[in-house]
């Protein structure tokens, strides 16, 4: 069956290996710089490349897509069969991501194409594709599927750890007087997304504390009923593990969760050692958890 309403995101959703594909949700890259050298966010720089060049203190700066290149990308999944095109991206107010899309989708035609402000990112950002992409192979419409992807975005909560807030006072994420706190009281900083921003929550003074308090904020969030779970990290896999081991036995809830390595376009401003965890509250489709 061909499904008429093509869902496109892009690189900051950070799938798990293989969700997209079998979804069939398209995803479109975010540059990145390395010193002098342009790469592919998840194409042809990855997670470990990152942490490479992170470590020898490598200029590392991520931009947005281009509009030809949504563009391209809208035209072939028309050309594929689709009548329509829903793409949704990660927070307008953290990147230009959304206005590249936006142009694209003028250029292709606002009756054909349909752009949409996830307002958060990571999987939050996947779970509203994914959930749209669900509803678009079910059937359901442009409004449909553009609705869907607008309320999985708002419903999820994403919360975050990092080593040091300097990373994303360079990408000017967070102001320098907070990141000057940070490092002067040798603090664990938990983070948040909250209206498509990245604001600081609190502060703990070490990183296994720092990791309970996820756990805490994850149960507190996720409620009584059935959530999806989606663990990130950079260069962190055996915390990361360890994350996984207790959100399963303080959120019983969940019948899977998801785990991936952030690349260039999160992991540049979260820096190595970064955790984090996307909670969709009622699952992916409000009644069912992710299997």
């Amino acid at each position: 069956m061909i499904v008429t309403v093509a869902v496109v995101t892009d690189s900051t959703a950070y799938f798990p290996d293989g969700f997209a594909e079998r979804s069939g949700v398209r995803q479109v890259p975010l540059h990145v710089l390395v010193d002098d050298t342009h790469w592919l966010d998840g194409l042809q720089f990855g997670s470990e490349a990152l942490v490479a060049a992170l470590a020898r203190r490598a200029s590392v700066t991520t931009s947005r897509p281009t509009p030809e290149e949504f563009e391209a990308v809208y035209t072939e999944a028309i050309r594929a069969g689709a009548d329509t095109v829903m793409s949704v991206h990660l927070s307008r107010a953290l990147s230009g991501t959304w206005d590249s899309a936006r142009i694209a989708a003028k250029n292709v035609g606002a009756e054909r194409v349909r752009v949409v402000d996830s307002r958060t990112t990571g999987m939050g950002l996947g779970f509203a594709a994914l959930a749209a992409a669900a509803v678009a192979a079910g059937g359901g419409d442009l409004n449909a599927v553009c609705d869907t992807a607008t309320r999985v975005g708002a419903r999820s909560r994403v919360f975050f750890s990092v080593d040091s807030l300097d990373y994303l006072r360079r990408g000017g994420r967070i102001g320098h007087a907070t990141a000057m706190l940070g490092t002067a009281l040798s603090v664990k900083p938990l983070l948040h997304v909250d209206s498509g921003r990245v604001v600081p929550l609190e502060k703990v003074r070490t990183g296994t504390r720092a990791r309970a308090r996820l756990v805490e904020l994850v149960e507190q969030a996720a409620g009584p009923s059935p959530c999806a779970l989606a663990v990130h990290h950079l260069g962190a896999a055996e915390r990361a593990a360890g994350l996984v081991e207790q959100l399963r036995s303080r959120v019983p809830t969940v019948s899977e969760c998801l785990v991936s390595e952030v690349g260039a376009a999160i992991g540049a401003h979260a820096g190595p050692g970064m955790l984090g965890v996307v909670v969709l509250p009622g699952g992916i489709n409000e009644r069912l958890a992710v299997d």
